[in-house]
């Protein structure tokens, strides 16, 4: 790796730490960049997951005051998180590149109509007394597991997935659930992370350079995200999930 190209995927990690933290969706500015200076996908893929876990828990952390009081929330969904991500992880050495690419751009499509639908969804829940569980009830539980194994695989926008769900299944404020977001994503990606240490091959060099550029670009990203109202922060959500969803069906 050139200086140049040192310098380029540090970058990337700043922009990818940034969006990670106020959408999810930052795989898709560090991987091709780690593809473009000579990486293996598999190899890229597996260095971006280890490479942007420090820019995820330092978004996390950035995010901290919407965090109090959701503790029996983490308790509950972050199990979901972690098993999805084993799952995920396995599924990226065992299984063709390919095999579970496919459906990615149809989970961010239901995704972001989940988002864009909710204060629809909200109202006509609250007018029909649908009730909805505090902590969104198994319904979330295996959707949050269904995204930790999505964001074990590959990781582009599983932060759009949950945000989707947990806008529906939960009553809660944007930025809260946000902050829940942080944290759910966090764990998939250090706990996949790990795993590829000892089951696949890792490119050192690009994780540290990652995780560098990450750390910075999660508390730039807490900054900004945290003072966005939330009808920003869902339009935010939207752009990204349609970026994503281009991206990948035109890879």
């Amino acid at each position: 790796m050139t200086p140049l190209e040192a310098i380029a995927v540090v970058v990337a990690g700043v922009f990818a730490g940034g969006i990670n933290t106020v959408v999810g969706s930052g795989t898709l500015v560090t991987f091709p960049v780690l593809l473009a200076v000579g990486y293996p996908p598999v190899v890229a893929n597996v260095s971006n997951s280890l490479g942007l876990v420090p820019g995820s828990l330092s978004g996390a952390v950035g995010y901290r005051e919407e965090l109090k009081g959701q503790g029996p929330r983490i308790k509950r969904l972050l199990p979901a998180s972690v098993l999805g991500a084993v799952v995920g992880a396995i599924l990226l050495v065992t299984l063709p590149e390919d095999a579970f690419s496919t459906i990615v751009p149809i989970l961010i499509a239901v995704a972001l109509v989940l988002v864009v639908a909710q204060p629809w969804l909200n109202r006509k829940l609250s007018e029909r007394q649908v009730r909805r569980h505090e902590h969104g009830g198994a319904a979330l539980w295996v959707g949050v597991f269904v995204a930790g194994i999505y964001g074990g695989y590959f990781g582009a926008a599983q932060g759009v997935l949950v945000m989707g769900l947990m806008g529906v299944l939960v009553v809660e404020q944007l930025q809260r659930m946000n902050a829940l977001k942080n944290v759910l994503t966090a764990f998939v990606n250090l706990v996949a992370g790990v795993l590829f240490i000892f089951i696949a091959d890792v490119a050192w060099l690009a994780v540290l350079l990652l995780a560098v550029g990450s750390v910075v670009g999660g508390q730039l990203g807490a900054k900004v995200g945290r003072k966005l109202p939330p009808a920003v922060l869902r339009g935010v959500i939207v752009v990204v999930g349609v970026a994503a969803v281009v991206t990948l069906l035109t890879d």
